[in-house]
């Protein structure tokens, strides 16, 4: 048979299919048979935006069943509405429309992990809809994902940080988010997580976003290893990663230099805002020059004439030499001057038990560790 007669033969066998299962999930008064309906649901739209299209009619029932206080419908239920969910808009609204989020609010406080997880998830593909996040951010969610991003497994804190960005792009989520006191678990999924991942992006996002506050910048300098954990970020995390470490850090220099611009020396930033200026993205790169120049002795702009930063001292030395390759030059001459200045920092490798151990700690060691990098 050829490949496009498949398709069509599928294709027909689309409605009953939808429509077998719509009976059972509707009519039928057996437990069994509406768990087994809500488990075809989420098996055929797992990869099939058809099957979401055509099962867009079970949004109400499957809602119903997530209000039983039987834990396998809420489950079978749940995942059924998730996956129907994924990448459909309109499925989506039509979820929240149809009264979800009262039961999903209700499984994040559940003691069951699963549901909790499931209920998260969900909340994230949910979260995803503009016109969907006014209604969740007035449900109460916001408290219970901070706190499942505090004391929940793995995925769930993963899930939960992934909401809490969505969310806050509605500016006035993010006072709710500082009041639950949220910098310390975020701080915390930072130092455990991947620094190239999606994860660390949306946590260093969110972070940024925190420290327009001054709550958030004072939570950030008081939480062990808050600052440092930024500096990491901006050192290994991908580019848009690094991007909004270095806005985070700049937002806490130019609202209080006085305050903040030691604590942030002091995790041995000066390496990595330099490396930015020259491999960052353009946004990295202006957030580092005006950070270097913020961390300098004197708040004070220097003269024109004059360099600000090792950068500019190397741009202009290359621009006296002859040749081609003078970007490649100039690259690797600040390569090396970011060398010298990491030797500079040795007291803070030496805090830094990833890189080196504290009981055979030699110059050579750390020096070799970062170059690798």
């Amino acid at each position: 048979m050829e490949p496009d007669s498949q398709i069509s033969e599928t294709d027909s066998k689309i409605p009953e299919i939808v429509n077998q299962t719509m009976e059972l999930l509707i009519q039928s008064n057996d437990p069994c048979s509406k768990i087994q309906a809500a488990k075809d649901i989420r098996r055929l739209t797992k990869t099939s935006q058809k099957y979401r299209r055509h099962f867009s009619g079970a949004i109400q029932y499957l809602v119903s069943m997530l209000r039983s206080n039987s834990i396998e419908f809420n489950e079978a239920s749940l995942l059924a509405l998730l996956n129907l969910a994924v990448k459909d808009e309109k499925n989506k609204v039509k979820i929240v429309d149809a009264g979800a989020l009262e039961p999903l609010v209700c499984f994040l406080r559940s003691n069951s992990t699963t549901l909790r997880e499931y209920a998260t998830a969900a909340l994230l593909t949910l979260s995803a809809s503009v016109i969907n996040k006014p209604t969740i951010s007035s449900s109460g969610a916001i408290p219970l994902l901070v706190e499942i991003l505090r004391d929940g497994s793995p995925q769930a804190k993963v899930d939960s940080v992934m909401t809490l960005y969505n969310l806050s792009t509605r500016k006035e989520n993010l006072t709710v988010i500082l009041s639950e006191k949220a910098i310390s678990p975020l701080v915390n999924l930072l130092k455990s997580c991947k620094k190239s991942s999606k994860t660390t992006e949306k946590c260093s996002a969110l972070i940024e976003s925190l420290l327009d506050f001054e709550e958030g910048r004072s939570a950030l300098t008081s939480e062990e290893g808050g600052v440092l954990a930024v500096v990491e970020v901006l050192e290994n995390g991908s580019p848009q990663s690094r991007e909004c470490a270095a806005g985070a850090l700049l937002k806490m220099c130019e609202s209080d230099r006085d305050r903040y611009r030691e604590p942030i020396l002091q995790e041995g930033v000066i390496p990595g805002l330099l490396e930015l200026t020259v491999q960052g993205t353009p946004r990295s790169q202006s957030k580092a020059r005006t950070l270097l120049q913020l961390l300098r002795d004197s708040p004070y702009p220097r003269s024109e004439l004059e360099a600000d930063t090792l950068e500019n001292i190397v741009c202009t030395i290359v621009s006296q030499i002859d040749g081609e390759d003078r970007g490649g030059k100039a690259k690797k001459m600040l390569a090396e001057m970011v060398q010298v200045s990491m030797e500079q920092s040795l007291r803070h490798l030496q805090q830094r038990a990833l890189v080196c151990t504290p009981t055979e700690m030699t110059f050579t060691k750390c020096t070799s560790k970062v170059s690798s990098k």
